[in-house]
């Protein structure tokens, strides 16, 4: 089935068509809130409401743009609201570092990649994996994030250089990391 088809009958509440678009497209809702919000736990609950606005917004969808592009841009907004809420209830401002899940015969670097992305201040973090990961202008991610596009570019730079120097390997013999 197309996804135009499919969306059209997710419109009009078959509930086959829902889950067969959830499954299509989960994951990687799941992996864009994921690397904003740095935690599995707060992935989850912003890929849940992600989920939730856009089965409640589906029937308002007129295929101007591709569905995952509609939906991409819906996560991305329920994960950045989801951080700035829980910014405002923590008292401390430091993040705190989440050990990534070992997965069998994942590579070392992803998962060194993975680990030195969650240790980023929340700032940096959304910064970078907005421009290098999902590619957003400068421009996009100050509207998104509420800043001017010259804090984004410094965020930027300073989140490029702070992974640089945790990626670096530190045990001789095992050479240089480079980003």
């Amino acid at each position: 089935m197309s996804e135009h088809e499919l969306i059209r009958r997710a419109q009009e509440g078959d509930p086959g068509a829902i889950e067969l678009l959830y499954r299509r497209h989960s994951a990687r809702v799941y992996t864009v809130v994921r690397r904003l919000t740095g935690d599995d736990a707060s992935a989850e609950d912003a890929a849940q409401e992600a989920w939730l606005r856009a089965l409640r917004s589906l029937r308002r969808f007129r295929g101007q743009s591709l569905f995952s592009t509609w939906l991409h841009r819906i996560a991305v907004n329920c994960a950045l609201e989801g951080e700035r809420r829980s910014h405002r209830k923590r008292e401390a401002a430091l993040p705190e570092e989440v050990e990534a899940e070992t997965i069998e015969g994942e590579p070392l670097l992803r998962r060194r990649l993975e680990r030195a992305l969650d240790s980023l201040p929340s700032g940096m973090r959304r910064v970078i994996v907005l421009h290098d990961v999902e590619g957003y202008t400068h421009e996009e991610i100050g509207v998104l994030l509420g800043v001017s596009e010259g804090t984004c570019k410094s965020q930027l730079f300073k989140a490029r250089a702070k992974l640089r120097a945790q990626l670096r390997w530190t045990r001789e013999g095992e050479g240089a990391c480079s980003i």
